[in-house]
This record gives C-alpha cells, structure tokens and sequence, in this order.
C-alpha cells in the first residue's frame, strides 16, 4: 500500500467476517504451496501467473485481487532481484540465481486474504539468502509485537531495529494496511518507527505486516508502467506478507502456508 493515501476510520471485524478472513487467507497461502514447484529456471513470470490465474479461478472459486485493480493488468504480482513490489509478470524467463517475491491476494466470498513469500530460482548468492531471511525474521518480529493494548509503532520498531542491525534499509512509501471487504483498508502499518507511538491495537482489527527490505539504500523508483518499482541503487530487493488479526490475547496468522501450520511456533 502507498504509505501517502489518505487516513480513515479502523473497522473492527464480526466474528462472520472474521470467518470469512479465515477461509480468504489460506486460500492465499494454498497458492503460494501450489505455485512453488513451478518456480525453476527458464520459467517466464507471465508463465507463473497463468497458472496461478487458472488455479485460482477453476480449482478454488476464488476472485485474483490485483487483476483489474486501478487498471493492473495481471492477477499476482511477481517482483525479481531488484524490484521492491508491484512487479508486472512478463515474458522475461527467470534464470538461476535470481530471487522473486510472488504477491497473492485473492477475495473469496467477499473477503480479501494477502500474502507473498520470497523464491529461490535455483541455488541462490551467499547475499541473496541473506537478505531474504533477515526480511523473514523481520516481518516475524513485526508480527510476534502484535496483541491489544500494543501500538502500530511497536510493530514498526522491531522491524526496523532489526533489519538496519543487519546493515539493511526498510522501504518508507509502501507500508502493510488494513484488509476485509477491501483489499486496502485503515490502518497503514509503517515498517519502521518509535515504540509506543501511533494506533492502538484492539480485537478485531486485521492488516497486513509485509515488509520491503533493500541490500542497498532505501531509495526507490516507480518505472514507466506505473507499477514496478525498483530500488534506485539497484540493489537486491526481498519483501514478505502475511495477513494477521488481533486477537483477544494476542494475534492470528491468517495466511500461515504448510509449512508453517505444521511449525508449533505459529499461533
């Protein structure tokens, strides 16, 4: 999300829609566990977004989010090496080596489930496996700040100590939001920031935490399609996603995939 849109009111989900977010979000994540084995040198992105298009439309009857939204052209979006987000799938073939984040949202029922997880195509640079599991570790930090009474700051905090511990830098205009019946609901959840500051968490809110993580600097560009942005230095870019609800004593991952339901350090 455009950390710059306009502020407005925090909705506190029902227990039906929460049951709806429930469903929305392993939807998403089943996506993520069925896209993977497909991911492998030579394969286009374009290649990648047909399948999961067709997965996504036949085998689960869900709605791909991005396709059409503010005129995007494709239904994931799939940003490589030094493209921070937004990456349009194309006819470029990934090579070994190269690093993708695969971003999925899909509205089943009404209801939005996002996510996105890092890939390896082939065996990835000493750097590369770095930064993508810093940025994993990160966004888990981020996560395990979440229960009432916490702040958005908090979240923000741990991200950013700990990936600017590991000489890294956070992205600063794209920032996790709100989710439900919209794909992109209050709050903005800033991936840096002051402990104690901002929004204080309550039962029932759900956003995103999906935090951007450059080798390099921070900085950013928007390229011509309006969509792809990229670091300015060039630098390798690694972002992960998943969608969480504050619970009455703490958090729920909403979008956990396989791998992870089956670690008991998830909630």
């Amino acid at each position: 999300m455009d950390a710059s849109k306009p502020k407005m009111s925090v909705q506190i989900k029902s227990p039906e829609a929460i049951a709806k977010m429930r469903v929305a979000g392993r939807l998403a994540a089943d996506v993520l566990d069925m896209i993977e084995p497909y991911v492998q040198p030579g394969v286009t992105t374009e290649e990648l977004d047909r399948i999961c298009h067709r997965y996504m439309t036949e085998s689960q009857g869900t709605i791909p989010a991005p396709l059409h939204y503010r005129n995007f052209p494709k239904s994931i979006c799939t940003s490589v090496n030094h493209q921070v987000c937004h990456g349009i799938p194309g006819g470029k073939r990934l090579k070994k080596g190269d690093v993708v984040n695969i971003d999925i949202t899909v509205i089943k029922d009404g209801y939005h489930g996002d996510t996105s997880k890092m890939f390896f195509v082939g065996e990835p640079s000493v750097l590369a496996r770095r930064l993508v599991t810093v940025t994993q570790q990160a966004m888990q930090l981020g996560i395990a700040a979440i229960r009432p009474g916490a702040t958005l700051g908090d979240i923000g905090h741990a991200i950013q100590r700990f990936v600017e511990s590991h000489g890294y830098s956070i992205v600063r205009e794209y920032c996790g939001h709100g989710i439900g019946r919209d794909f992109h609901e209050e709050p903005q959840v800033l991936h840096y920031g002051k402990s104690g500051d901002g929004l204080v968490l309550r039962p029932g809110m759900c956003f995103t935490v999906e935090p951007m993580v450059n080798a390099g600097k921070r900085f950013i560009k928007v390229l011509p399609d309006g969509w792809t942005v990229i670091t300015k230095d060039r630098s390798l870019s690694a972002q992960w996603e998943h969608t969480v609800l504050v619970t009455q004593d703490g958090h729920e991952v909403l979008t956990l995939r396989a791998e992870e339901r089956d670690d008991p350090a998830n909630p």
